[in-house]
């Protein structure tokens, strides 16, 4: 198994690389070259592909669906894997959300707009229906971090 998600990273990797860090492919044309099921590129995109590794996955299901992977460049690695690990780790609660976004408008690097809509985004009313609110607040913050602190 180790050694076929090996060869999907590789894979992917090397389309990231002709692409210029942004692919948008379908997950039914890799499993078809790998000859193995979605369910195999979904675990190589969740264990690989990751915000702390300087990537954004978006993904659809479905018959038109695909898989889009945004490579991100992190200017200070060591910094965002403190900020990922040591504040915000697999889940956070809400206040804590809150006291990183406002640090966040505090250093400037997101406006007092942006502060207010984030905290909505994260709040306990939009992630009503979710099972695991705090984390999934803890993967949503974790990719807004990458795209802010980039």
């Amino acid at each position: 198994m180790a050694k076929l998600s090996n060869s999907i990273e590789e894979f992917l990797n090397s389309l990231l690389e002709d692409a210029n860090g942004i692919l948008e492919i379908q997950r039914s044309e890799i499993s078809d070259r790998f000859n193995c099921a979605p369910s195999q590129i979904n675990y190589v995109l969740t264990t690989r592909f990751t915000p702390y590794k300087g990537y954004y996955v978006e993904s659809r299901r479905g018959g038109g669906g695909y898989i889009r992977i945004v490579r991100v460049e992190i200017k200070n690695k060591n910094r965002m894997e403190k900020i990922f690990n040591d504040e915000i780790g697999d889940s956070i609660t809400k206040n804590k959300s809150d006291q990183i976004i406002e640090e966040l408008k505090n250093l400037e690097y997101i406006s007092a707009r942006e502060s207010e809509l984030l905290k909505v985004l994260l709040s306990d009313r939009s992630l009503a229906k979710a099972e695991n609110k705090n984390e999934l607040r803890a993967d949503i913050l974790k990719n807004i971090m990458l795209v802010i602190l980039q």
